[in-house]
Protein backbone atom coordinates (compact mmCIF):
# COMPACT_ATOMS: atom_id res chain seq x y z
CA UNK A 1 0.00 0.00 0.00
CA UNK A 2 1.67 3.50 -1.01
CA UNK A 3 2.61 6.12 1.77
CA UNK A 4 -0.26 8.71 1.83
CA UNK A 5 2.62 11.58 2.91
CA UNK A 6 4.49 13.75 1.08
CA UNK A 7 7.97 13.89 0.69
CA UNK A 8 10.73 16.21 -0.15
CA UNK A 9 14.71 15.90 -1.02
CA UNK A 10 17.29 17.27 -2.51
CA UNK A 11 17.84 15.00 -5.80
CA UNK A 12 20.57 16.63 -6.99
CA UNK A 13 24.94 16.92 -6.16
CA UNK A 14 24.95 20.17 -4.29
CA UNK A 15 28.04 21.98 -5.66
CA UNK A 16 27.17 22.47 -9.23
CA UNK A 17 25.64 25.51 -11.31
CA UNK A 18 22.23 23.84 -10.46
CA UNK A 19 20.31 21.54 -7.83
CA UNK A 20 16.89 20.38 -7.53
CA UNK A 21 14.43 19.97 -4.60
CA UNK A 22 12.02 16.56 -5.58
CA UNK A 23 8.23 17.31 -3.95
CA UNK A 24 6.39 13.44 -4.44
CA UNK A 25 2.70 12.69 -2.62
CA UNK A 26 -0.58 14.09 -2.35
CA UNK A 27 0.00 17.45 -0.91
CA UNK A 28 2.99 18.28 -3.02
CA UNK A 29 1.56 21.01 -4.90
CA UNK A 30 -0.02 22.82 -1.96
CA UNK A 31 3.12 22.52 -0.01
CA UNK A 32 5.50 23.85 -3.42
CA UNK A 33 2.33 26.79 -3.61
CA UNK A 34 3.31 28.02 -0.12
CA UNK A 35 7.20 28.36 -0.79
CA UNK A 36 7.06 29.42 -4.71
CA UNK A 37 5.73 32.26 -6.29
CA UNK A 38 5.89 32.65 -9.66
CA UNK A 39 6.77 35.83 -11.96
CA UNK A 40 3.77 35.56 -13.59
CA UNK A 41 0.65 35.91 -10.50
CA UNK A 42 -1.77 33.66 -12.41
CA UNK A 43 0.81 30.55 -12.24
CA UNK A 44 0.56 28.09 -9.24
CA UNK A 45 1.76 25.04 -8.83
CA UNK A 46 -2.13 24.48 -7.57
CA UNK A 47 -3.25 25.43 -11.27
CA UNK A 48 -0.41 24.59 -13.19
CA UNK A 49 -1.21 21.79 -16.53
CA UNK A 50 1.35 18.54 -15.78
CA UNK A 51 4.67 18.95 -18.01
CA UNK A 52 4.54 22.61 -17.44
CA UNK A 53 7.07 24.62 -15.70
CA UNK A 54 7.29 28.19 -14.06
CA UNK A 55 10.00 31.03 -13.21
CA UNK A 56 10.11 32.87 -9.74
CA UNK A 57 11.52 32.92 -6.39
CA UNK A 58 11.52 30.08 -3.53
CA UNK A 59 10.85 32.33 -0.25
CA UNK A 60 10.85 30.64 3.98
CA UNK A 61 9.54 32.18 6.57
CA UNK A 62 12.46 35.13 7.02
CA UNK A 63 12.37 35.82 2.68
CA UNK A 64 13.40 34.88 -0.57
CA UNK A 65 15.96 32.24 -0.75
CA UNK A 66 16.16 31.75 -4.38
CA UNK A 67 15.29 32.29 -7.76
CA UNK A 68 13.61 28.70 -8.99
CA UNK A 69 11.89 27.05 -11.85
CA UNK A 70 9.11 24.63 -10.47
CA UNK A 71 7.85 22.24 -12.73
CA UNK A 72 4.61 20.25 -12.55
CA UNK A 73 3.70 16.78 -12.81
CA UNK A 74 0.14 15.82 -11.98
CA UNK A 75 -0.29 11.93 -11.17
CA UNK A 76 -0.24 9.26 -13.02
CA UNK A 77 2.39 10.84 -15.39
CA UNK A 78 5.13 11.26 -13.03
CA UNK A 79 8.63 9.36 -12.44
CA UNK A 80 6.66 8.16 -8.53
CA UNK A 81 2.92 8.02 -10.48
CA UNK A 82 2.16 10.42 -7.74
CA UNK A 83 1.75 14.38 -8.03
CA UNK A 84 5.11 15.68 -8.18
CA UNK A 85 7.19 19.34 -7.58
CA UNK A 86 10.15 19.84 -8.95
CA UNK A 87 12.41 22.95 -7.36
CA UNK A 88 15.04 23.63 -9.53
CA UNK A 89 17.60 26.25 -7.95
CA UNK A 90 21.05 26.94 -7.57
CA UNK A 91 23.54 24.41 -6.52
CA UNK A 92 25.18 25.60 -3.75
CA UNK A 93 25.02 23.20 -0.73
CA UNK A 94 23.56 25.69 1.95
CA UNK A 95 21.37 27.36 -0.62
CA UNK A 96 19.72 23.77 -1.15
CA UNK A 97 19.85 22.87 2.58
CA UNK A 98 17.85 26.20 2.87
CA UNK A 99 14.84 25.48 0.35
CA UNK A 100 14.59 21.55 1.52
CA UNK A 101 13.88 23.40 4.87
CA UNK A 102 11.13 25.64 3.98
CA UNK A 103 9.51 22.69 2.32
CA UNK A 104 9.95 20.79 5.20
CA UNK A 105 8.33 23.45 6.94
CA UNK A 106 5.40 23.49 4.86
CA UNK A 107 4.31 20.13 5.10
CA UNK A 108 6.48 17.71 3.51
CA UNK A 109 8.35 15.35 5.58
CA UNK A 110 11.92 13.76 4.23
CA UNK A 111 12.37 11.02 2.08
CA UNK A 112 14.05 7.92 3.36
CA UNK A 113 16.66 6.84 1.24
CA UNK A 114 15.45 5.11 -2.11
CA UNK A 115 11.92 6.23 -1.50
CA UNK A 116 11.04 7.90 -4.99
CA UNK A 117 11.38 5.03 -6.68
CA UNK A 118 9.59 2.37 -4.07
CA UNK A 119 6.65 4.58 -4.88
CA UNK A 120 7.21 4.04 -8.23
CA UNK A 121 7.09 0.32 -7.79
CA UNK A 122 4.30 0.49 -5.61
CA UNK A 123 2.60 2.58 -7.94
CA UNK A 124 3.27 -0.10 -10.59
CA UNK A 125 5.34 2.65 -12.71
CA UNK A 126 8.08 -0.31 -12.60
CA UNK A 127 8.72 -3.73 -11.87
CA UNK A 128 11.26 -4.35 -8.74
CA UNK A 129 13.88 -5.67 -11.48
CA UNK A 130 13.85 -1.83 -13.14
CA UNK A 131 14.11 -0.18 -10.17
CA UNK A 132 17.20 -2.44 -9.47
CA UNK A 133 18.71 -1.00 -12.25
CA UNK A 134 18.16 2.33 -11.45
CA UNK A 135 21.02 1.81 -8.69
CA UNK A 136 23.13 0.01 -11.83
CA UNK A 137 22.71 3.11 -13.72
CA UNK A 138 24.21 5.69 -10.76
CA UNK A 139 27.04 3.06 -10.05
CA UNK A 140 27.85 3.03 -14.08
CA UNK A 141 31.45 3.61 -14.44
CA UNK A 142 31.74 2.43 -18.51
CA UNK A 143 29.81 2.42 -21.25
CA UNK A 144 29.03 -1.29 -21.37
CA UNK A 145 27.77 -1.16 -17.74
CA UNK A 146 25.82 2.18 -18.39
CA UNK A 147 24.14 0.28 -21.49
CA UNK A 148 23.33 -2.44 -19.82
CA UNK A 149 21.35 -0.65 -16.81
CA UNK A 150 19.71 1.12 -19.02
CA UNK A 151 18.77 -1.98 -21.33
CA UNK A 152 17.30 -3.11 -17.80
CA UNK A 153 15.56 -0.24 -16.98
CA UNK A 154 13.68 -0.12 -20.70
CA UNK A 155 12.37 -3.61 -18.98
CA UNK A 156 14.23 -6.50 -20.83
CA UNK A 157 14.92 -8.69 -17.71
CA UNK A 158 11.33 -8.12 -16.56
CA UNK A 159 10.24 -9.00 -19.64
CA UNK A 160 11.76 -11.88 -20.13
CA UNK A 161 11.16 -13.04 -16.75
CA UNK A 162 7.33 -12.54 -17.09
CA UNK A 163 7.15 -14.48 -20.52
CA UNK A 164 8.98 -17.28 -18.52
CA UNK A 165 6.24 -17.66 -15.39
CA UNK A 166 3.06 -16.79 -17.81
CA UNK A 167 4.37 -19.60 -19.58
CA UNK A 168 4.38 -21.70 -16.84
CA UNK A 169 1.55 -20.28 -15.03
CA UNK A 170 -0.36 -21.52 -18.32
CA UNK A 171 1.01 -24.77 -18.16
CA UNK A 172 -0.32 -25.34 -15.08
CA UNK A 173 -3.66 -23.96 -15.74
CA UNK A 174 -3.97 -26.43 -18.66
CA UNK A 175 -3.00 -28.96 -16.36
CA UNK A 176 -5.69 -28.24 -13.65
CA UNK A 177 -8.54 -27.75 -16.63
CA UNK A 178 -7.75 -31.08 -17.98
CA UNK A 179 -7.78 -33.01 -14.52
CA UNK A 180 -10.33 -31.20 -12.93
CA UNK A 181 -12.85 -31.07 -16.45
CA UNK A 182 -12.32 -34.05 -17.76
CA UNK A 183 -16.23 -33.93 -19.52
CA UNK A 184 -15.29 -30.27 -21.08
CA UNK A 185 -13.61 -30.29 -24.55
CA UNK A 186 -10.13 -29.41 -22.63
CA UNK A 187 -6.56 -30.62 -25.01
CA UNK A 188 -5.18 -33.37 -23.71
CA UNK A 189 -2.11 -33.03 -21.76
CA UNK A 190 0.22 -34.95 -23.98
CA UNK A 191 4.08 -36.04 -22.12
CA UNK A 192 5.98 -35.37 -24.79
CA UNK A 193 4.40 -31.71 -25.81
CA UNK A 194 4.69 -31.01 -22.16
CA UNK A 195 8.39 -31.44 -22.10
CA UNK A 196 8.52 -30.10 -24.88
CA UNK A 197 7.34 -26.87 -23.89
CA UNK A 198 9.17 -27.29 -20.24
CA UNK A 199 12.38 -27.68 -21.84
CA UNK A 200 12.08 -24.33 -23.69
CA UNK A 201 10.88 -22.43 -20.41
CA UNK A 202 14.24 -24.34 -18.94
CA UNK A 203 16.73 -23.02 -22.52
CA UNK A 204 15.78 -19.44 -21.97
CA UNK A 205 15.98 -20.05 -17.65
CA UNK A 206 19.59 -21.05 -18.40
CA UNK A 207 20.34 -18.25 -20.94
CA UNK A 208 19.57 -15.86 -17.64
CA UNK A 209 21.49 -17.70 -15.32
CA UNK A 210 24.56 -17.85 -17.50
CA UNK A 211 24.42 -14.13 -18.34
CA UNK A 212 25.26 -13.14 -14.26
CA UNK A 213 28.97 -13.77 -15.34
CA UNK A 214 28.65 -11.09 -18.03
CA UNK A 215 26.68 -8.94 -16.06
CA UNK A 216 29.17 -8.92 -13.19
CA UNK A 217 32.08 -8.30 -15.28
CA UNK A 218 30.39 -5.26 -16.95
CA UNK A 219 29.24 -3.34 -13.57
CA UNK A 220 32.11 -4.33 -11.20
CA UNK A 221 35.04 -4.96 -13.90
CA UNK A 222 37.28 -7.52 -14.87
CA UNK A 223 39.68 -9.15 -12.40
CA UNK A 224 42.81 -8.71 -13.65
CA UNK A 225 46.17 -10.31 -12.48
CA UNK A 226 49.53 -9.89 -14.47
CA UNK A 227 51.20 -12.61 -13.56
CA UNK A 228 54.73 -13.64 -14.93
CA UNK A 229 58.27 -14.36 -14.15
CA UNK A 230 60.84 -11.86 -12.23
CA UNK A 231 61.89 -8.68 -14.84
CA UNK A 232 59.60 -9.95 -17.39
CA UNK A 233 57.72 -6.07 -17.96
CA UNK A 234 54.70 -6.74 -15.84
CA UNK A 235 55.66 -3.46 -13.66
CA UNK A 236 55.73 -1.93 -16.64
CA UNK A 237 52.65 -3.09 -18.53
CA UNK A 238 50.83 -2.27 -14.86
CA UNK A 239 52.44 1.31 -15.37
CA UNK A 240 51.42 1.78 -19.00
CA UNK A 241 47.59 0.43 -18.50
CA UNK A 242 47.13 2.66 -15.38
CA UNK A 243 48.70 6.15 -16.97
CA UNK A 244 50.85 6.13 -13.86
CA UNK A 245 53.94 4.78 -12.11
CA UNK A 246 51.93 2.66 -9.57
CA UNK A 247 54.94 0.00 -9.29
CA UNK A 248 58.33 0.15 -9.05
CA UNK A 249 60.16 -0.65 -12.17
CA UNK A 250 63.78 -1.39 -12.42
CA UNK A 251 66.47 -3.97 -13.96
CA UNK A 252 66.49 -5.87 -10.78
CA UNK A 253 64.76 -9.27 -10.59
CA UNK A 254 61.95 -9.19 -7.45
CA UNK A 255 61.33 -5.80 -7.20
CA UNK A 256 57.96 -6.10 -6.59
CA UNK A 257 56.88 -7.85 -3.39
CA UNK A 258 53.86 -7.41 -2.91
CA UNK A 259 50.43 -7.30 -5.04
CA UNK A 260 49.35 -3.20 -6.52
CA UNK A 261 46.08 -3.00 -7.41
CA UNK A 262 44.51 -0.61 -9.60
CA UNK A 263 41.31 0.01 -11.95
CA UNK A 264 42.24 0.99 -15.48
CA UNK A 265 40.09 1.49 -18.73
CA UNK A 266 40.70 -0.87 -21.54
CA UNK A 267 38.71 -0.01 -24.38
CA UNK A 268 35.04 0.11 -22.61
CA UNK A 269 36.06 -2.72 -20.16
CA UNK A 270 37.31 -1.93 -16.45
CA UNK A 271 39.73 -3.97 -15.43
CA UNK A 272 40.44 -4.28 -11.88
CA UNK A 273 44.53 -4.87 -12.35
CA UNK A 274 46.86 -6.57 -9.40
CA UNK A 275 50.21 -6.61 -10.37
CA UNK A 276 52.35 -9.91 -8.75
CA UNK A 277 55.59 -10.85 -7.78
CA UNK A 278 57.44 -12.74 -9.63
CA UNK A 279 56.59 -16.51 -9.84
CA UNK A 280 60.37 -17.73 -8.66
CA UNK A 281 61.83 -19.54 -5.99
CA UNK A 282 63.53 -17.02 -3.98
CA UNK A 283 64.91 -17.54 -0.42
CA UNK A 284 64.13 -14.05 0.56
CA UNK A 285 61.28 -14.29 2.61
CA UNK A 286 59.27 -10.95 2.23
CA UNK A 287 59.68 -11.96 -1.43
CA UNK A 288 58.15 -15.85 -0.96
CA UNK A 289 55.02 -13.74 0.77
CA UNK A 290 54.51 -12.06 -2.38
CA UNK A 291 54.97 -15.15 -4.78
CA UNK A 292 52.27 -16.54 -2.64
CA UNK A 293 50.11 -13.81 -2.87
CA UNK A 294 50.49 -13.54 -6.39
CA UNK A 295 49.66 -17.50 -6.85
CA UNK A 296 46.18 -16.46 -5.01
CA UNK A 297 45.75 -14.08 -7.62
CA UNK A 298 45.91 -15.83 -9.99
CA UNK A 299 44.09 -18.30 -8.37
CA UNK A 300 40.78 -15.94 -7.81
CA UNK A 301 40.99 -13.82 -10.39
CA UNK A 302 38.75 -13.63 -14.15
CA UNK A 303 41.64 -12.79 -16.31
CA UNK A 304 45.18 -13.63 -16.45
CA UNK A 305 47.45 -11.34 -18.17
CA UNK A 306 50.70 -13.49 -18.65
CA UNK A 307 53.58 -11.33 -19.87
CA UNK A 308 56.73 -13.96 -20.99
CA UNK A 309 60.25 -11.92 -22.14
CA UNK A 310 59.77 -12.47 -25.80
CA UNK A 311 63.60 -12.09 -26.07
CA UNK A 312 64.68 -14.90 -24.04
CA UNK A 313 63.78 -18.53 -24.10
CA UNK A 314 61.14 -20.00 -21.82
CA UNK A 315 62.71 -20.93 -18.06
CA UNK A 316 62.40 -24.02 -16.43
CA UNK A 317 59.84 -21.69 -13.48
CA UNK A 318 57.98 -20.40 -16.91
CA UNK A 319 57.54 -24.20 -18.12
CA UNK A 320 56.37 -25.21 -14.17
CA UNK A 321 53.44 -22.59 -13.66
CA UNK A 322 52.35 -22.53 -17.28
CA UNK A 323 49.90 -25.42 -17.50
CA UNK A 324 48.04 -23.35 -14.89
CA UNK A 325 46.37 -20.99 -17.40
CA UNK A 326 45.24 -23.98 -19.15
CA UNK A 327 41.43 -23.44 -19.38
CA UNK A 328 41.61 -20.25 -17.93
CA UNK A 329 40.58 -16.73 -19.35
CA UNK A 330 44.05 -16.24 -20.15
CA UNK A 331 46.25 -14.29 -22.39
CA UNK A 332 49.67 -14.62 -23.30
CA UNK A 333 52.03 -11.32 -23.53
CA UNK A 334 54.68 -11.34 -25.56
CA UNK A 335 56.25 -8.09 -24.05
CA UNK A 336 59.80 -6.41 -25.40
CA UNK A 337 58.90 -6.36 -29.16
CA UNK A 338 61.16 -3.66 -29.54
CA UNK A 339 64.32 -6.26 -29.11
CA UNK A 340 64.97 -9.47 -31.05
CA UNK A 341 63.13 -12.36 -30.84
CA UNK A 342 64.65 -14.76 -28.62
CA UNK A 343 61.73 -17.12 -28.02
CA UNK A 344 61.72 -20.43 -29.90
CA UNK A 345 59.27 -21.61 -32.08
CA UNK A 346 58.44 -24.74 -29.95
CA UNK A 347 58.69 -22.25 -26.86
CA UNK A 348 55.74 -20.19 -28.41
CA UNK A 349 54.04 -22.99 -29.42
CA UNK A 350 53.89 -24.55 -25.37
CA UNK A 351 52.68 -21.06 -24.57
CA UNK A 352 49.79 -21.23 -27.01
CA UNK A 353 48.48 -24.53 -26.08
CA UNK A 354 47.95 -23.26 -22.86
CA UNK A 355 45.92 -19.82 -23.43
CA UNK A 356 43.22 -18.85 -25.23
CA UNK A 357 44.75 -15.73 -27.13
CA UNK A 358 48.46 -14.12 -27.51
CA UNK A 359 49.52 -10.82 -28.10
CA UNK A 360 53.24 -9.55 -29.41
CA UNK A 361 53.57 -5.93 -27.47
CA UNK A 362 56.34 -3.60 -26.09
CA UNK A 363 54.88 -2.04 -22.98
CA UNK A 364 58.29 0.14 -22.91
CA UNK A 365 57.40 1.32 -25.89
CA UNK A 366 53.67 1.61 -25.70
CA UNK A 367 52.92 -0.72 -28.87
CA UNK A 368 50.43 -3.49 -29.31
CA UNK A 369 47.71 -1.70 -26.83
CA UNK A 370 44.71 -2.06 -29.48
CA UNK A 371 45.54 -5.42 -29.95
CA UNK A 372 45.59 -6.43 -26.02
CA UNK A 373 41.82 -3.94 -25.85
CA UNK A 374 40.50 -6.67 -28.82
CA UNK A 375 41.83 -9.95 -26.72
CA UNK A 376 40.74 -9.29 -23.66
CA UNK A 377 37.15 -8.25 -24.78
CA UNK A 378 36.95 -11.54 -26.94
CA UNK A 379 38.50 -13.89 -23.84
CA UNK A 380 36.56 -12.40 -21.26
CA UNK A 381 33.31 -13.52 -23.41
CA UNK A 382 31.83 -9.47 -23.84
CA UNK A 383 32.41 -9.66 -28.01
CA UNK A 384 29.33 -8.80 -29.19
CA UNK A 385 27.85 -7.42 -26.19
CA UNK A 386 23.75 -6.30 -26.53
CA UNK A 387 22.57 -4.14 -24.27
CA UNK A 388 18.96 -4.88 -24.87
CA UNK A 389 19.38 -8.55 -23.74
CA UNK A 390 18.23 -9.35 -20.57
CA UNK A 391 20.72 -9.75 -18.14
CA UNK A 392 21.07 -10.92 -14.05
CA UNK A 393 22.22 -7.68 -12.40
CA UNK A 394 22.42 -8.81 -8.82
CA UNK A 395 22.72 -11.95 -6.30
CA UNK A 396 19.01 -11.27 -5.36
CA UNK A 397 17.70 -11.73 -9.05
CA UNK A 398 20.49 -15.14 -9.89
CA UNK A 399 19.38 -16.19 -6.71
CA UNK A 400 15.05 -16.50 -7.47
CA UNK A 401 16.53 -17.74 -11.34
CA UNK A 402 18.25 -20.53 -9.53
CA UNK A 403 15.60 -21.88 -7.94
CA UNK A 404 13.34 -21.70 -11.16
CA UNK A 405 15.58 -23.58 -12.74
CA UNK A 406 16.13 -26.07 -9.83
CA UNK A 407 12.30 -26.39 -9.62
CA UNK A 408 11.33 -26.61 -13.70
CA UNK A 409 13.95 -29.44 -13.58
CA UNK A 410 12.49 -31.18 -10.60
CA UNK A 411 9.47 -31.14 -12.54
CA UNK A 412 10.63 -32.37 -16.07
CA UNK A 413 12.47 -35.01 -13.94
CA UNK A 414 8.95 -36.34 -12.39
CA UNK A 415 7.12 -36.29 -15.61
CA UNK A 416 9.72 -38.29 -17.23
CA UNK A 417 9.41 -40.66 -14.31
CA UNK A 418 5.86 -40.96 -15.19
CA UNK A 419 4.72 -38.94 -12.02
CA UNK A 420 1.25 -37.47 -12.02
CA UNK A 421 0.41 -34.75 -13.30
CA UNK A 422 -0.68 -32.90 -10.21
CA UNK A 423 2.92 -33.94 -8.95
CA UNK A 424 4.42 -32.14 -11.79
CA UNK A 425 2.64 -28.92 -11.35
CA UNK A 426 3.45 -28.38 -7.80
CA UNK A 427 6.94 -28.13 -9.08
CA UNK A 428 6.18 -25.81 -11.90
CA UNK A 429 4.42 -23.42 -9.76
CA UNK A 430 7.01 -23.00 -6.88
CA UNK A 431 9.48 -22.12 -10.65
CA UNK A 432 6.97 -19.63 -11.65
CA UNK A 433 6.53 -18.29 -7.92
CA UNK A 434 10.43 -18.04 -7.75
CA UNK A 435 10.12 -16.06 -11.03
CA UNK A 436 7.37 -14.00 -9.81
CA UNK A 437 9.24 -12.97 -6.94
CA UNK A 438 12.46 -11.76 -8.68
CA UNK A 439 10.35 -9.11 -10.41
CA UNK A 440 8.40 -7.98 -7.87
CA UNK A 441 5.03 -9.12 -8.61
CA UNK A 442 5.35 -11.59 -5.02
CA UNK A 443 8.32 -10.18 -3.29
CA UNK A 444 7.92 -9.56 0.60
CA UNK A 445 8.19 -6.61 1.66
CA UNK A 446 11.82 -7.84 3.22
CA UNK A 447 12.79 -8.61 -0.33
CA UNK A 448 11.81 -5.02 -1.18
CA UNK A 449 13.30 -3.16 2.12
CA UNK A 450 16.45 -4.79 1.27
CA UNK A 451 16.75 -3.79 -2.60
CA UNK A 452 15.93 -0.25 -1.67
CA UNK A 453 18.93 -0.24 1.16
CA UNK A 454 21.30 0.27 -1.99
CA UNK A 455 19.41 3.91 -2.56
CA UNK A 456 20.75 6.86 -2.06
CA UNK A 457 18.07 9.56 -0.34
CA UNK A 458 16.77 11.87 -3.33
CA UNK A 459 16.36 8.94 -5.29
Amino acid sequence: MADKSTIAAIATGTGGGVGMIRLSGPEAFSVADRVFHARNPQKSPLTMPGYTAALGRVTDEDGTLDEAVCTVYRAPHSYTGEDVVELTCHGGAYVLKKVLAATLSAGATLAEPGEYTRRALLNGKMTLTEAESVVDIIAAENDQSLRAAQGALEGALSRAVTEAADALTDICAHIAAWIDYPEEDVEEVAGAALQERLSSVRERLSTLKKSYDRGRLIREGVSTAIIGSANVGKSTLMNLLSGEERSIVTSIPGTTRDVIEDSVRVGELTLNLKDTAGLRDSDDPIEQIGVEKSRAALKNCDLVLAVFDRSLPLTAAEREWLPLLKGRAAIALFNKSDLGCGLPAEDRAEIERNVRRTVTLSAKEREGLGELERAVTEVVGLEGFDPHAAMIANLRQLGCITAALSSLEEGLSALRAGETLDAVSVCLEESADALLKLSGRRASAETVDKVFEQFCVGK
